[in-house]
């Protein structure tokens, strides 16, 4: 029978609970005494007296304090084990109780009573304390208790509710073994233990290490529990979207998993039940229809996201715990109202919900649930532009936007008590039409064209920019990536009378740019045409060599004629 908590871990893994086996005397009884870190706790003797009597007291099997009654001696070794004990430990002179005070993990496990040489009652301490955790690449120690081991001194470390030897010390022999090729070779390279004392290091911890280890020498047992710090991962995703939260194991074996919204239950794998369970009817049935559970992973995807989605999901594996923060980008037309929901159906007396806006956490709207409750809106904030566009829900505490601007965009974050979500809100963006380099050509039929572009940056994912010609659409553009420009041509004739439109839109919303043909395309006069830059260059440098070519010409000609009247003058003189 396991006598550990397993809600108790400390960093230092020392053992928050002990079991053992009678080993003589005439009354082995075993009493449980739970006490939160940092308080004080008695061990009672049951005597009303002492007498003529000797009494011990040890925790483990190390004496920490004597009374001999006879001598008048009432002594405490609080420097032993390494001084955990010291100034913590008080006897009740009349009584020989024993009071431990100012209790830490360390102070956790099996104290025995023996009165006349006769155990007379073990005493299992539990010390009940706020949880700790290692980063995932952390190393942890987990002490034996022993500042040095004795020859025949045994000690097993198992792992797992299955009990896995992971390592055995027999220090007789002077062997120090470690099993890190079990379970599944999850250990592998990861095990140290100390030559002297017999604890173990765990290096570079992972999820897979998390879980029950237990420590075992001879019949004294001591128990610890690993949790990786529950590490938040932001994920971000479109109203409308799919998203995938994953476990990141490859294959489930024999292991519990718990997916929580919030705090409630949304689906469960029991895989040696091969138990596959969702329960998306959930919270209003806000799921129904959007779970999936993959039958190998476990990993969780939720489809078709809408704003009720946002907020903490919890991943428990046995009794490991990872959090992923879900932020829902909403976008929304300008006019437009928008519900941001508080994951409650109904509120009750002592909660208490903040809305908070933008990245200094302003906060806009708080309630405080009791019995004469405050619904408070603070809608003055940020230069007013909230004013009279807040409205609180009284059961619910989900809070309604209406009448959305550009300045209303940007992130809400929800907190309900110690517990946070968040929505981003965005505004599609409206497209815009310009002349392509004012270009333009003539087709065949002399027919003037004018070459234009749509384009918009986005910062919401799938998205569509389109030209339409009346409601005929003529070509579009798609792209699921955040942050990216969008452009798409289109050649119009100048005397074309159809009406032509570039439309951005997503599952949610639509912006539309009407074109003006006689503000973006000039006509281009009758014979002659527009032309581009380059071609007005080639003109220039081919009318530069025209002219220099009939200047060539000219002097050319010039010089030929005068050199056939030169040529007339010498024949005339000579005869």
């Amino acid at each position: 029978m396991r006598c550990c908590d397993y809600r108790q871990f400390h960093r230092s893994a020392r053992p928050c609970c002990l079991r053992t086996g009678s080993s003589g005397g005439t009354r082995d009884e075993e009493k449980r005494v739970s006490v939160t870190e940092g308080d004080s706790v008695t061990l009672n003797t049951r005597l009303t007296e002492i007498k003529d009597d000797e009494i011990q007291w040890r925790f483990g099997f190390t004496v920490i304090a004597e009374i001999n009654k006879r001598a008048d001696s009432f002594t405490v070794y609080d420097d032993v084990l390494d001084g955990r004990f010291r100034d913590r430990l008080k006897l009740d002179n009349q009584t020989g109780s024993l009071t431990i005070t100012n209790i830490t993990i360390k102070h956790a496990g099996l104290y025995q009573l023996q009165i006349n040489y006769e155990k007379i009652n073990l005493f299992r301490v539990v010390v009940s304390y706020e949880e700790l955790s290692v980063t995932e690449g952390d190393l942890v120690t987990l002490d034996s208790d022993f500042t040095e081991m004795k020859d025949g001194d045994q000690i097993w470390w198992r792992f797992g509710d299955k009990d896995t030897v992971i390592a055995l010390i027999n220090k007789r022999p002077e062997s120090f073994t470690v099993y890190d090729d079990v379970p599944d070779e999850r250990f592998r390279d990861r095990l140290k233990l100390d030559n002297q004392t017999g604890s173990l290091t765990i290096t570079n911890i992972t999820i897979k290490h998390a879980g029950l280890y237990q420590l075992q020498i001879k019949k004294y047992w001591a128990s610890s529990y690993i949790r990786t710090r529950d590490e938040e991962k932001r994920v971000s995703v479109t109203e409308g979207d799919s998203v995938t939260l994953n476990t990141r194991l490859t294959e489930i074996k024999d292991d519990e998993i718990l997916w929580r919204f919030g705090f409630t239950v949304i689906a469960e794998i029991n895989k040696r039940a091969d138990s596959f369970t969702v329960y998306d009817d959930v919270l209003d049935g806000r799921f129904r229809d959007r779970l999936k559970l993959d039958n190998q992973t476990g990993s969780l995807t939720i489809t078709n996201i809408t704003i009720e989605h946002a907020g903490r999901y919890q991943l428990q594996i046995n009794y490991e715990k990872v959090h992923f923060f879900l932020t829902v980008n909403v976008s929304v037309t300008e006019g437009d109202l928008v519900t941001l929901g508080s994951d409650f159906t109904e509120m009750k007396d002592g909660d208490q919900i903040w809305w908070r806006f933008g990245d200094k956490d302003t906060v806009i709207a708080l309630i405080n649930k009791r019995p004469d409750s405050h619904f408070t809106v603070y809608d003055d904030v940020l230069d007013g532009r909230f004013r009279d566009r807040l409205k609180l829900d009284n059961q619910t505490g989900s809070l309604t936007i209406t009448n959305i601007t550009t300045k209303h965009a940007g992130l809400y974050q929800l907190q309900i008590n110690n517990y946070w979500a968040s929505s981003y809100i965005t505004r599609l963006p409206v497209p815009v039409i310009s002349s392509n380099s004012s270009q333009c050509s003539s087709s065949s039929s002399s027919s003037s064209y004018c070459s234009l572009v749509c384009s918009s940056a986005v910062n919401v994912s799938h998205v569509t920019l389109s030209w339409y010609k009346g409601n005929s659409l003529l070509s579009n553009i798609s792209v699921s990536d955040l942050s990216i420009s969008l452009s798409l041509p289109l050649e119009v004739e100048y005397q074309d009378k159809n009406t032509y439109s570039c439309v951005l839109n997503n599952p949610i919303s639509h912006q539309t740019q009407h074109l003006d043909i006689t503000q973006l395309c000039h006509t281009c006069s009758g014979s002659v045409h527009c032309c581009g830059p380059t071609e007005a260059v080639i003109r220039l440098v081919l009318a530069a060599l025209v002219g220099v070519a009939t200047v060539m010409i000219v002097v050319y000609d010039i010089r030929s004629r005068r050199a056939e009247r030169d040529q007339a003058h010498i024949h005339t003189s000579g005869t």
